[in-house]
């Protein structure tokens, strides 16, 4: 009787005949192949920069919401609607890559802070958390103010909640 070694059942292409690489692929009895965290991928999906963003920018004292007015007035319709829930990514545009994200916020200030410096600590606020937790390199946010939500306007929140519900 004779064994067949693993090399024997192998063809040229470096594949056995289960169709597995062997390439690729090391036995228990090798060494190397680097450090646990450098073997494999991983991605990082838009949505998810886009949240981590849009609660750090939400974070800065002197930004009153996300998005513009109509995309805030469907959210609240939105936020209304049994499991719809609160969009924590309204207002923020993630375009991530395999190492960088770029990001652009659109955000609605409250009247009498100042525009250029909430922007610095939104900004500043922003690079950190999506550094820190993604590991990405942020390369810009822009940032787009919308609107200044005045002292006396109400909150299309607060008129969504005055008005009856219809069920």
């Amino acid at each position: 009787m004779s064994e067949t070694s693993t090399r024997d059942r192998s063809d040229a292409s470096g594949t056995d005949k289960s169709g597995a690489d062997k390439s690729r692929v090391k036995h228990s009895g090798d060494q190397g192949g680097g450090a646990a965290a450098t073997r494999g991928r991983t991605t990082i999906a838009d949505g998810v920069v886009e949240k981590i963003a849009g609660l750090a920018a939400r974070d800065v004292v002197g930004v009153h919401a996300m998005g513009s007015g109509l995309a805030r007035t469907f959210g609240a319709v939105r936020d209304r609607v049994p499991g719809g829930g609160k969009s924590v990514t309204r207002g923020v545009k993630a375009e991530v890559g395999e190492v960088q994200t770029a990001l652009d916020l659109e955000i609605v200030v409250e009247y009498g802070v100042s525009i250029a410096d909430v922007a610095r600590a939104v900004r500043e606020n922003v690079i950190s958390a999506v550094e820190r937790m993604t590991g990405l390199e942020v390369v810009e946010v822009n940032i787009a103010v919308s609107d200044v939500k005045l002292p006396d306007e109400e909150d299309e929140d607060d008129e969504q909640q005055d008005k009856p519900r219809l069920q």
